[in-house]
This record gives C-alpha cells, structure tokens and sequence, in this order.
C-alpha cells in the first residue's frame, strides 16, 4: 500500500486528483484524434472549446463540493451527483 502521510493526504485525494489527470489525458487524445473541438457559442455567451467546458465543469464541481461541505458536512455522495448533473449540463449548453 501507497504511504499518502508525507503530504496529509487521504484516498478519496489522490483519487480526486487522479480522475483530473484522467480527465486531461481523455481531452488530450480527444483533442489528437478529433482536433480543434469547433468552439460553441454558450447560454452565457461565451465561445467555449471542449477545454473551457471541462475547466468550467471542473471548477463548477469543487464550488459545488465546497458548498456541499459548508452546509451538510459529509458524506460528499449529494455533492458528487449534483457534480455530475452540472458538468453534463455544461458540456451540453455551455
């Protein structure tokens, strides 16, 4: 097993850092075998690319997390689905 304890991190950390670095790989052959992602003009009127759209999602989610734990304490379960519902939002309409 992984000692996380030189830097305080927990499972469910390197796990949420993992799924961004999952993320960016996906995007990142995404963006090789189908270059330039044709950008969208959005409900908020911006031009977003698939890279905006992800980084929008990303950072949408850990405001939603973040929220999530002001109010409700753990667990993150509500907080991780409300996540989902909001990026698959914005890769629609955003």
């Amino acid at each position: 097993m992984i000692d996380l304890s030189w830097m305080a991190w927990t499972w469910p950390t390197a796990a949420f850092f993992l799924f961004i670095l999952f993320c960016l790989l996906v995007m990142g052959v995404w963006e090789h075998y189908s270059p330039g992602g044709n950008p969208r003009h959005g409900v908020l009127g911006l031009d977003t690319t698939r890279g905006d759209r992800l980084f929008i999602s990303i950072l949408g989610s850990i405001f939603i997390t973040l929220g999530w734990l002001a109010f409700f304490s753990t667990p993150l379960w509500g907080a991780m689905a409300i996540s989902i519902v909001y990026s698959i939002l914005v890769f629609k309409w955003v």
